[in-house]
């Protein structure tokens, strides 16, 4: 059994990872249909339900940091857990992308850190799983791009990306360990100085929820 979750109900095999507890709650009531509480152990909130569509869904909590989300994904993996769409935020650098854009990431760059923890070196490359990542292109709209991922978000972002994170890298890394399709919609949170006001966070995160729901019902 895991050793950090501490599952309530069953879980299902496709699930959307969000690192904010609170993004967790807004997407379990925006996709699911009387979604139930299927974790809360460590603060890792998690639900699962049916989508209006009938299919199953769970939405999981991963914290803060790739770290944190390689265990939580481990731990799904031992649950049954086959598909992740990573549903975050990242920072852009100006000029690269545009405050509350969706992006698709189809390459995550590995920008130092805890990286060579997944196998990595500083500036390798990890890819999305091409059935998801297509998918996930055909109904989210979003921009398709390479992404950094950093342990500390005032980082330089390379410049052969257009924005960073801090997940991404280790989740698609992590998922290929454990032998899991994975993929990740990005929200554009900041650009410099900017940062997005919550009620246009929140409507992202729900756009971005209903076109991961989507990639993975169709995958």
């Amino acid at each position: 059994m895991p050793r950090r979750l501490r599952p309530k109900t069953e879980l299902a095999a496709d699930a959307i990872l969000v690192g904010d507890p609170g993004r967790s709650l807004l997407l379990a009531q925006e996709l699911l249909v009387e979604p139930k509480m299927s974790n809360h152990a460590r603060g890792l909130w998690g639900y699962t339900g049916r989508t209006p569509g009938g299919g199953e869904l769970t939405i999981q909590t991963t914290g803060m940091g790739g770290p944190s989300a390689a265990v939580v994904l481990a731990d799904l993996a031992k649950l049954g857990v086959r598909r992740v769409v990573r549903v975050g935020t990242c920072v852009a650098a100006g000029g690269r992308a545009d405050l509350g854009e969706l992006l698709l990431p189809n390459r995550a760059v590995a920008a130092g850190g805890s990286a060579t923890a997944f196998g990595l070196d500083t500036g390798a490359e990890v890819k999305p799983d091409s059935e998801l990542l297509n998918r996930l292109s055909e109904v989210s709209g979003a921009r398709g791009t390479a992404v950094a991922s950093v342990d500390a978000l005032d980082s330089v972002i390379p410049s052969e990306t257009a924005a960073a994170d801090m997940q991404t890298v280790a989740i698609l890394a992590r998922a290929r360990q454990l032998g899991i399709a994975a993929a990740a919609l990005l929200i554009v949170s900041e650009v410099g100085d900017r940062r997005i006001d919550d009620e246009d966070l929140d409507a992202a995160a729900r756009r971005a929820g209903q076109a991961a729901m989507r990639g993975l019902s169709n995958v």
